[in-house]
């Protein structure tokens, strides 16, 4: 009621079953929004459903099941939604443009669904909202108090009052990077193990959390802890003493366990046993001493215990840098430690040497503008045969089945609504449009949405028998895989309806073949 009141409808009084009353939760990532065109159970998140039983929800998609409900259930009306830093360039590009036909799925009698999110690292937060949500109105919470250092959830202290984490900027000039990282991994490692023998409280420092900004920079670095630091570490407590010094800083680390990766070059199950070890303390058989690591640790790595990584070279962003990072010193009891190589060939890496403590004091002033455009062309090639798709089928009952795409026919008027649903998001999407502007992209989207659509028609009354996908029978499907090999052998117009299986899926490579002039090589 006070979703209606907000957006200026009147309040009404509705005596409704308890689960339709009932809160609705649904927790899912935006790359299973990929499934929406290609499943037709997936209407049952948005109350499209109009059976049931002690088993769940029933549509269309399933007839003969449960029990008549004698209406469909509320859709979802309150989205939570994660920092948004993480759906910001090519990834946030998709994702507005399927949040179109999500928020078009959501609404119900003109109200659309509230959308909380975390603005986290993220500069003009509000662009970004607006092209991902399409919502006019952001309220920061908690709004901006006296003293920045109290946002009334959160109060920073002195480093006097809690332990802070601690930054160390690394450069050599003259040497190489790999060996500033062969230097730093022997010395920190060894010293953990004297802090360790001495009984101090080093668990946390014993595991050493490795950051690379590319998988060519981990791939090398990573024959360098397997060979040379794996056999020095062993008696670099012995090597590593003053002259007349009987106890060095340093004690030798003769058993150094396999390194662990936390990258994509591993498989889904390794990756998760990893983050599982990285929680066992560094004396139990499957702790860990080395994890090397690339953005995948950015987000949902929360392991209080880890303490200590090492950075080759500065993050590409401000956001990454402060994300990484992050994953250290989670525990005001143990804090972290954060060594940065910088190399000083690079004119980036050179400046934050040389401003190491000021910019670090102040390095969330320095966080960049994310960028999202989900109406620029190639995104709109992409991606607009899906969201088309998935807003049509979701959205009638009578196209929802999976055989449901042969009955566009006989629904074509009613379907219309959905160019005018994807036009009207693309109008809005980015205020620093001008009208004519605005108005143009509003043409020019209806006019593709409504080519979509007369194509999809025109190929169900041409074939006699269709299906989105190869669900059931041996009906022709709608939509294909832009890998599927079978697309290529399809007519001009049936390879329009492209749709991927995940928002993370890339186009085929392209082989670039160098001939010398003349020549027949």
């Amino acid at each position: 009621q006070a979703r209606r009141q907000e957006n200026g409808l009147p309040i009404q009084a509705v005596d409704e079953p308890i689960y339709r009353r009932l809160p609705c939760f649904i927790i899912a990532t935006v790359d299973k929004f990929a499934s929406l065109p290609w499943v037709g159970e997936t209407a049952a998140l948005f109350g499209r459903v109009d059976r049931a039983d002690a088993s769940g929800f029933y549509g269309p998609w399933r007839p003969g099941v449960g029990k008549p409900l004698g209406g469909p259930l509320p859709p979802p009306d309150l989205i939570i939604q994660d920092e948004l830093h993480l759906i910001s360039g090519p990834l946030g590009t998709i994702v507005g443009l399927y949040e179109t036909a999500i928020d078009a799925l959501c609404e119900k009698d003109g109200v659309r669904p509230k959308v909380i999110a975390s603005t986290a690292t993220v500069r003009q937060a509000t662009r970004q909202i607006r092209a991902l949500f399409g919502r006019e109105q952001v309220d920061v919470f908690p709004p901006p108090g006296p003293d920045r250092r109290h946002s009334f959830f959160a109060e920073t202290v002195d480093a006097t009052q809690k332990n802070p984490r601690v930054y160390v900027g690394v450069a050599a000039q003259g040497r190489n990077l790999k060996v500033v990282l062969l230097r730093t991994y022997l010395a920190l490692l060894a010293s953990a193990q004297k802090a360790a023998d001495a009984g101090d409280a080093a668990d946390p420092y014993m595991t050493l959390l490795g950051y690379f900004n590319s998988l060519r920079e981990l791939g090398g670095s990573r024959r360098i802890v397997e060979d040379e630091v794996k056999s020095q570490v062993a008696n670099y407590g012995q090597k590593r003493r003053r002259v007349d010094e009987k106890d060095g800083l340093f004690a030798d680390r003769p058993k150094l366990r396999e390194v662990a990766e936390l990258t994509s070059r591993v498989s889904t199950a390794e990756v998760a046993e990893t983050r599982r070890r990285l929680g066992s303390l560094s004396s139990d058989p499957e702790g860990i001493d080395v994890a090397l690591a690339t953005n995948m640790i950015s987000v949902g790595l929360d392991e209080t215990r880890l303490g200590l990584m090492v950075v080759l070279g500065q993050p590409k962003t401000a956001a990454e840098y402060i994300q990484a990072t992050s994953r250290v010193g989670r525990d005001d009891a143990r804090p972290g430690l954060v060594v940065t190589l910088m190399n000083v060939h690079r004119p980036r890496d050179r400046s934050h040497y040389e401003r190491f403590k000021t910019w670090h004091d102040s390095f969330y002033r320095s966080v960049e503008a994310t960028s999202v455009t989900p109406f620029s062309p190639r995104a709109v090639d992409r991606a607009i045969a899906a969201v088309t798709v998935a807003l049509a089928r979701l959205n009638n009952i009578a196209l929802t089945p999976a055989r449901g795409a042969l009955e566009i026919s006989k629904h074509r008027q009613a379907v219309e609504a959905v160019a005018d649903a994807i036009a009207a998001r693309a109008e809005r999407h980015d205020r620093e449009m001008t009208h004519p502007e605005a108005e143009e992209l509003r043409a020019k989207i209806r006019g593709r949405v409504i080519e979509l659509l007369d194509t999809w028609t025109h190929l169900a009354v041409q074939k006699g028998d269709l299906q989105y996908a190869r669900e059931v029978g041996q009906s022709p499907p709608l939509l294909f895989d832009p890998l599927d090999p079978e697309l290529e052998r399809q007519p001009r117009e049936a390879r329009k309806f492209k749709a991927h299986r995940s928002m993370r899926d890339v186009e085929p490579t392209v082989n670039l073949w160098v001939t010398r002039p003349g020549s027949s090589t």
